[in-house]
């Protein structure tokens, strides 16, 4: 008895169903699994820009210097596993040209630990595993979201300790790359307060006082790459004053940056990253769905026909 398909006709009409099967699961399954914030990270920023500073040793504020801003973010990859969230560990540094040249942290302007966590599908703070020194709150961190929209995003600023809201502002390049731009302002702010000699804020009167802190940025600007949500450039122009208890003006500027933003060096690096992990969750999403439909769709076709011929063939071969 005659065979009604050859082997490679049926194994063809098999790939082509598989294809076409496959190409949805890539879609609908494969690509939103693999959106997920890394936990292994080990990534370092650097901000730079002129502004002020005040001395300590002179008592006096310093124009038109240096201001470095170096963020490490050290991803705790133990209790990521364990608690299935993206569990960062911060370091940030503030330097002048003379703390710089020290390469240490703790002789550092001013630094900063905290502990970020976050959930790794929709980037949502989570508060547990130790999170540092506040809880946290809004929708974009050291990364926005995936898949970002051309809508306002609550960004936190640790100065602040509080979500600012960022609106969409059109897009822009970052060394030839383009990205969604988003920018806002903080209205002065007071943060906190510090003991310090009266006469420093206009109180020669008494020995200490505690002025208050006040802090306010006039340009919040960052640039993040629509796929991945990873910000590709950041400018920042942070202001940090003191006044004297009760005053409505400031008394010392404590430190202000004009336009502080990401370095060449580390905007090639960030944009290198975005790419790369733009172009994989493309791959999964768009690329390999779709050659997976056009290559099992024409598989199944060619071996439906292979296999209709075979059968053809098959009664002809009956009839004689």
């Amino acid at each position: 008895m005659r065979k009604t398909a050859s082997p490679f006709s049926l194994v063809l009409l098999g790939l082509g169903v598989f294809l076409l099967v496959l190409a949805p699961m890539l879609a609908w399954y494969v690509a939103p699994r693999a959106q997920r914030t890394p936990v292994d990270v080990d990534v370092t920023t650097v901000f730079t820009g002129t502004g002020s500073y005040f001395d300590a040793e002179t008592l006096r504020t310093k124009d038109q210097q240096k201001i470095t801003i170096t963020r490490h973010v050290l991803g705790d990859v133990a209790e990521s596993e364990r608690s299935g969230r993206a569990v960062w560990d911060v370091s940030t540094t503030v330097d002048t040209p003379v703390t710089l040249e020290l390469k240490d942290p703790r002789r550092a302007f001013q630094w900063t630990l905290e502990r970020w966590v976050t959930d790794r599908r929709t980037n949502a703070p989570v508060h547990c595993c130790k999170e540092a020194p506040t809880r946290f709150e809004g929708d974009a961190y050291l990364k926005f979201p995936f898949d970002v929209q051309r809508r306002s995003y609550r960004w936190w600023d640790n100065t602040l300790g509080a979500a600012v809201p960022l609106r969409f502002a059109g897009t822009k390049r970052v060394q030839g790359y383009e990205g969604y731009r988003f920018t806002g302002t903080v209205e002065p702010t007071r943060t906190g307060s510090r003991q310090v000699p009266g006469r420093l804020v206009g109180r020669s009167a008494q020995g200490q006082v505690q002025a208050e802190e006040w802090y306010a940025n006039s340009g919040i600007e960052l640039v993040v790459e629509p796929r991945t949500g990873r910000i590709i450039n950041a400018s920042l122009s942070p202001h940090k004053t003191l006044r004297a208890p009760g005053a409505r003006t400031d008394a010392v500027t404590l430190l202000r940056g004009n336009g502080l933003e990401f370095t060449p060096a580390t905007q090639r690096k960030q944009v290198a990253l975005a790419d790369a992990d733009s172009t994989r969750l493309k791959t999964v999403g768009e690329t390999a769905p779709l050659a997976a439909a056009v290559a099992g769709g024409g598989a199944a076709l060619f071996g439906v026909v292979l296999v209709v011929r075979g059968r053809r063939r098959f009664s002809s071969s009956s009839a004689k």
